[in-house]
């Protein structure tokens, strides 16, 4: 099991934070270098959801499918459904707070269970380096 939690200062607002989070769009492989298009496929989407399978092709190939939900203001989580890597339920958790002055305060925490040997292999980095290494680190 991989948990890691960071907190981020950004100067964007929480609207293009939550917007980018949540656009399904051909553009969310311009916003996410490490998505590969042979790994991204939106299923269903909705005003406060969407069901989005997406992955890499970094080591062989990692894809998830998952559950997105935006429905409680200034949080997005994504859970699970199904992956060759990583347990079902395993989630992503964005809660992204205005700063005084503008800009944002993103917390991350990531809860991780891998579910193949990659998966096992992959959690030892995830671990130890997985808040240097996080898109909001960028």
């Amino acid at each position: 099991m991989v948990n890691i939690h960071l907190v981020r200062d950004t100067p964007l607002a929480p609207e293009r934070v939550i917007g980018a989070l949540t656009d399904f769009s051909d553009r969310r492989l311009e916003l996410f270098a490490n998505l590969d298009r042979q790994h991204f496929t939106v299923h269903q989407s909705g005003d406060t959801h969407a069901e989005v399978t997406e992955g890499s092709a970094f080591a062989g190939g990692i894809w998830e499918r998952a559950l997105y939900d935006w429905s409680e203001p200034g949080t997005v989580t994504l859970t699970v459904v199904e992956s060759n890597a990583f347990a079902p339920g395993s989630t992503w958790r964005y809660r992204i707070e205005p700063q005084p002055g503008g800009g944002s305060r993103v917390e991350l925490t990531v809860h991780r269970v891998p579910d193949t040997a990659k998966a096992r292999l992959l959690a030892i980095p995830m671990a130890l380096f997985g808040a240097k290494i996080s898109p909001l680190q960028r």
